[in-house]
């Protein structure tokens, strides 16, 4: 990880990663036949870490507890250097761009399933509402504002985020949302 957020995956080498590691480059052959095995891995790995899913008792507070969550882990040193490394790769490297669109969709989706589940239980929302839909406004945001754009937004922006999506949710379904 540190190697990979320190040069890039255009100038990773086995070489330089078993010289971290303090073993012989032939260590590392056993494990990964190649530089892209390595890496995916290693994406696959960190990308399926799950954030935790809040339980706070009202979805406002489960989706800024969640947002909190990302906004740190986005801003993590080794984060904030990798995945907008890694993005950009994406687009050259259809096993990088299958790895994080699977894996990060997967973790999403059951995260979506579970809040908006819970939201409707509670009688926050109609039963219809587009759980993935309703998550992708809140982390596709985040991720734009602090992996795209690499800005810091300021402190009332994952606030007022929520405020908007919980409107939105509150106000009606979005099954009419057609996905296509």
């Amino acid at each position: 990880m540190q190697e990979l957020a320190e040069v890039g995956y255009g100038r990773l080498s086995i070489e330089a990663v078993a010289r971290r590691a303090g073993v012989g480059k032939t260590a590392v052959y056993r494990r990964w036949d190649s530089k892209l095995e390595l890496v995916l891995e290693i994406v696959s790995e960190v990308a399926g870490q799950r954030l935790p899913v809040p339980d706070t008792g009202t979805l406002r507070g489960d989706l800024t507890a969640l947002a909190r969550s990302l906004e740190l882990a986005l801003r993590h040193p080794l984060a904030s250097q990798i995945i907008p490394d890694l993005l950009v790769e994406a687009a050259r490297t259809p096993q990088i761009a299958d790895t994080l669109l699977r894996t990060l969709r997967t973790h999403q989706s059951d995260i979506a399933t579970t809040m908006i589940g819970r939201a409707v239980e509670r009688g926050e929302v109609a039963a219809d509402v587009d759980a993935e839909l309703a998550l992708d406004l809140i982390l596709g945001s985040l991720y734009w504002q602090l992996a795209i754009m690499r800005s810091k937004p300021p402190k009332t922006y994952v606030s007022a985020l929520v405020e908007v999506v919980v409107r939105g949710l509150a106000g009606g379904s979005s099954a009419a949302a057609d996905r296509t």
